[in-house]
């Protein structure tokens, strides 16, 4: 398999032992990405609306690495930790992808990394 690793000081780096994404083929699948600010290694400040945004700019950011946006993305998985800030979040979604939308999932589970609100994953496509 040939595997390529993508990482950027424009997103947090990994705190474990992660990649910050992967590319193999055309695929580039980033990890889940907390709304941790990279300029100062700390949570943005506010509810899910602020932290969903934090975390999309960090996927946008990872993307941008390998010469991608967001209209490459072809799949998100959103992990939230009350499904009571669905409408929050999807707000600030929508501002980060047009038509056609990814395919996506949301998933409440019950904890997420350091406490975040909201983590978010994609899988994105690199056209050739």
């Amino acid at each position: 398999m040939n595997m390529k690793v993508i990482s950027t000081k424009k997103a947090p780096a990994a705190i474990g032992p992660y990649s910050q994404a992967i590319q193999v083929g055309n695929l580039v699948y980033t990890s889940g990405q907390i709304p941790i600010d990279p300029a100062n290694g700390v949570f943005v400040e506010g509810g899910v609306k602020e932290q969903t945004r934090q975390s999309l700019t960090n996927v946008k950011a990872i993307l941008e690495e390998v010469g991608l946006t967001m209209s490459n993305v072809v799949k998100t998985t959103v992990f939230m930790t009350d499904m009571n800030d669905f409408a929050d979040m999807n707000s600030v979604y929508a501002e980060f992808f047009t038509e056609p939308y990814p395919a996506r999932s949301a998933v409440a589970v019950k904890t997420l990394p350091k406490g975040a609100l909201v983590e978010i994953e994609v899988v994105a496509e690199v056209k050739v």
